[in-house]
């Protein structure tokens, strides 16, 4: 019989490992940069032992950070990128940089995808990547995903997963309120389902799959930006597996993964990183803490994961500043309904309670939106 995940977790001793490694989390700055140049030289030296080249896979700041400390221990990995996704200011570093630069993944049809092809075809990636594909998978029930989509709604999770009764497989009540009405029938509840998709594949075509098809060609391996402090469904796989994971089909090395934002900042000046323009300065509160005078944290300009969680201004806010077309396309019009009434970003945002800037002029607006939304 298949051993479910609590009996792995106790088999491969999955909770020390964590904790162990949430020890290290804890250490100075300067152990972990030692710690961090240790990790990725075991790394390269694991990838020459089986014939593996390696890269570093660049978005915003943290990533190129990564991407410069690599190079400051002697470690040239080729950068790349699905550089069009980023903020015009991090582009420009990315051009300086000499990055290959990839496409998102292309059609049948032989287009691509763009970001708001993928918003239409599949839905919002809203709240966070965890939670989209939990709501993405109770909107597209099948007899092969029934035992998840129970759990999803109940914490029941069954057999594999022990046959826990309150398990975190359950989606907070707050969002079943809002999303987990397409369960309605099958768990005799009353919840909403919202007048719009929600998808957590955003990422995978417009940025990993073509990462991993450059990998595959390359038989390269990546060096990636993460960090377990920042947390989402990752930390837990960061903390359990360590900076360094060779498995069947995954093979990647996170140096930061020990790393909190402020060992990064300070990384970033000691490297003197060049910072884009979108993320301000780094400066140093009376405290000591270390933060960006503007966004703090970066990512495709439509994505929503986090959003409800960031104080005013948000990210939305700070577009608008920056690109007023822009925001108007992704807040009214990236997506059409079945009437054929084009909205966007707005009604999502209203749904799940965030507020925005929705003044009657915004309505006016008109012309086409003067930005590059494919390759």
């Amino acid at each position: 019989m298949k051993e479910n995940c609590l009996e792995r977790m106790e088999r491969i001793d999955g909770k020390k490992k964590i904790a162990d490694f949430m020890v290290k989390e804890q250490q100075t700055y300067e152990f972990k940069i030692k710690y961090a140049a240790i990790r990725a030289r075991e790394f390269v030296e694991e990838c020459e032992k089986r014939g593996l080249n390696y890269h570093v896979s660049v978005g915003g700041l943290d990533s190129i950070t990564l991407y410069y400390f690599l190079r400051s221990i002697g470690i040239e990995a080729q950068g790349i990128s699905v550089s069009y996704l980023e903020d015009i200011s991090i582009q420009k570093v990315h051009r300086e940089l000499g990055l290959i630069r990839l496409k998102s993944v292309q059609k049948a049809d032989g287009t691509y995808w763009n970001k708001s092809s993928v918003l239409n075809e599949f839905g919002f990636p809203v709240l966070s990547k965890e939670i989209a594909s939990k709501i993405e998978t109770l909107a597209n029930p099948t007899e092969k995903n029934k035992t998840v989509r129970h759990a999803i709604v109940t914490g029941e999770t069954g057999e594999y997963g022990g046959f826990q009764k309150n398990s975190r497989m359950k989606m907070s009540q707050k969002w079943l309120e809002k999303f987990g009405g397409y369960s309605n029938e099958e768990e005799g509840t009353a919840y909403q389902i919202p007048c719009f998709k929600v998808s957590s594949k955003c990422c995978y075509y417009l940025k990993e799959k073509p990462c991993d098809d450059w990998a595959k060609q390359n038989k390269s391996v990546p060096f990636l930006g993460l960090m377990a402090s920042e947390g989402g469904r990752r930390a837990k796989s960061l903390r359990l597996n360590g900076c360094n994971y060779f498995g069947k089909s995954t093979v990647r090395s996170a140096p930061f993964a020990i790393f909190n934002r402020q060992d990064l900042l300070q990384l970033t000046l000691d490297l003197n990183v060049p910072v884009p323009e979108i993320y301000g300065t780094i400066e140093r509160k009376e405290d000591g803490t270390l933060y960006t005078t503007k966004a703090q944290r970066t990512g495709c300009s439509m994505c929503g994961f986090g959003i409800h969680l960031e104080k005013r201004p948000h990210r939305f806010d700070q577009l608008r500043e920056r690109n007023p077309k822009e925001w108007h396309y992704w807040m009214y019009e990236c997506c059409e309904d079945k009437q054929g009434n084009k909205y966007g970003w707005g009604k999502v945002l209203d749904y799940i309670g965030v507020r925005w800037e929705n003044r009657p002029e915004d309505i006016q607006v008109s012309g086409q939106l003067e930005m590059d939304l494919g390759n």
